[in-house]
């Protein structure tokens, strides 16, 4: 799956407003924090991620891994906080961002 750059633009100007919705720390991404994401994904589609790490190589590495175990792929990073997009099997109209927006 590879966005185009007219869909990343889209997806930046919807993820302008959102909120982070899954918090990575020092532990990396455990099961639980790819199970969160996975769960966010399928509701939301567009999430964005926050990376409370301090190294900017580790932060890469873990934004990587998450999209990754999740198969996303990642729209944006702005500092520690990464917004990743995965279509959902079947979108819930009310919770999607994208179609939300």
């Amino acid at each position: 799956m590879s966005l185009s750059a007219s869909q990343k633009k889209q997806f930046r100007a919807i993820g302008h407003n959102l909120k982070p919705i899954v918090t990575v720390a020092g532990k990396g991404a455990s099961s639980s924090i790819v199970e969160e994401t996975l769960r966010a994904l399928n509701d939301h589609e567009l999430i964005k991620v926050k990376f409370q790490v301090g190294d900017r190589e580790v932060k890469q590495q873990l934004i990587q891994a998450l999209c990754n175990e999740c198969q996303a792929e990642l729209v944006q990073t702005i500092g520690n906080i990464a917004l990743i997009y995965r279509p959902a099997e079947e979108p819930n109209l009310q919770l999607s961002n994208l179609h939300r927006h």
